[in-house]
């Protein structure tokens, strides 16, 4: 019954309260004519024209009464089979009614499902509007409509924090790096005070780092405004070339055509994340594997990488925020958003993300998104 639709389970439950009710009251039925006619028609023939006892040895009238017995069990059989036939032809007449009335019943709540499939981030401003009497669906699609107002109110207050926040947080920060470029220029600035200078532009980087990194995560998180397909193996060759490779690194390449629908800019950056990761927690002469095919009818982009061991328990943590293997207090290394912003891309196309330690020491990290339909 769990697997029935809501409308077939309404039709079954019609259905079977009407042959419930129908067998009660044909057999209620069938036991009062049954008594009637045995009151009114056997009993009297039994008991002889005057209601007495009837002559003794009278033939012919024992003859009649066993006759008029026997039809009266045939007309309760007859009616019985036609009675039984009737409720069966009604019931199955009930049954398709019952499917039909409720069709109608549930095509309001029909229209809620449909509004919500069909809403999305950029889609909020659409209302259900249901017409109708003041029931539990009109109840129901009315809250509904206000909760997709609330929510509409929330959306785009965070557009606008996260546009005002790339502004506000990186204006002061790029001039401060300029500050210190100049100072650092400047003939007469003594050694102590470019040191300081060349500390502070350190500093300055790993904030800028950070606060591009949140804001990329925050941005990642929301609906895809651009769809289109993307040739993969385009950008990851793209990828390969921004991520300047160590001398020390050797990276292998394999490489197949595949194609996907969604964001060009972030399925880069999704990409460049992955490997600056496998580059930077990596060990010296090491290796990186980067390999992409189409695989369980989806485009499949994995990573892997020697360096330090991980325990199989720490990589679910690597994906969250602020999270570096062997690195969780420092951040010299990273802002450690880079696993969460792969995760959040990933998962805005509609695909998953899954890690996995290497015996040797390592992690292979295995992007999947689903293939442009």
């Amino acid at each position: 019954m769990k697997r029935l639709g809501l409308r077939m389970r309404l039709t079954l439950l019609y259905g079977g309260l009407f042959f419930l009710a129908g067998s009660a009251l044909l057999w209620i039925t069938y036991l009062m004519t049954a008594r009637s006619v045995s009151q009114k028609f056997v009993k009297v023939i039994g008991g002889g024209p005057q209601g007495g006892e009837p002559p003794s040895g009278d033939v012919v009238f024992k003859a009649a009464q066993a006759e008029m017995e026997q039809r009266a069990g045939a007309v309760l059989d007859e009616t019985l089979r036609w009675s039984v036939s009737a409720m069966v032809l009604i019931g199955i007449a009930a049954v398709v009614i019952g499917y039909l009335v409720a069709d109608r019943a549930l095509r309001p709540l029909n229209k809620v499902t449909e509004t919500a499939q069909r809403l999305s981030e950029s889609t909020l401003h659409e209302r259900i509007a249901l017409e109708g009497p003041q029931d539990e669906v009109k109840r129901l699609a009315d809250t509904f409509d206000a909760m997709l107002g609330r929510l509409h109110r929330v959306f785009d207050a965070q557009r606008r924090f996260i546009a005002n926040a790339s502004h506000e947080l990186r204006t002061p920060l790029a001039i401060n790096r300029t500050v210190l470029e100049v100072s650092l220029e400047e003939p007469e600035a003594s050694p102590d005070l470019k040191a300081l200078a060349r500390a502070l532009l350190g500093t300055n980087a790993r904030y800028e780092r950070l606060i591009e990194g949140l804001l990329l995560l925050a941005q990642s998180e929301q609906e895809l405004g651009t769809r289109k397909p993307v040739q993969v193996e385009h950008v990851v060759r793209t990828a390969l070339e921004l991520t300047a490779v160590k001398r020390d690194i050797t990276v292998h390449q394999d490489l197949r055509p595949v194609v996907v629908e969604g964001d060009p800019l972030f399925l880069e950056r999704c990409v460049f994340n992955l490997l600056e990761n496998a580059l930077k927690y990596n060990v010296r002469g090491g290796r990186v594997w980067v390999s992409l095919r189409e695989e369980y009818g989806g485009a499949a982009f994995t990573v892997e990488n020697t360096g330090p061991v991980i325990s199989p328990f720490e990589v679910d943590d690597l994906f969250e925020p602020f999270r570096r293997h062997g690195d969780r207090v420092q951040s010299g290394r990273g802002a450690g958003l880079g696993l969460s912003i792969v995760r959040a891309i990933a998962e805005a196309h509609g695909g998953t993300v899954s890690a996995q330690p290497r015996h040797e020491g390592g992690l292979s990290v295995t992007v999947r998104l689903p293939l442009t339909p």
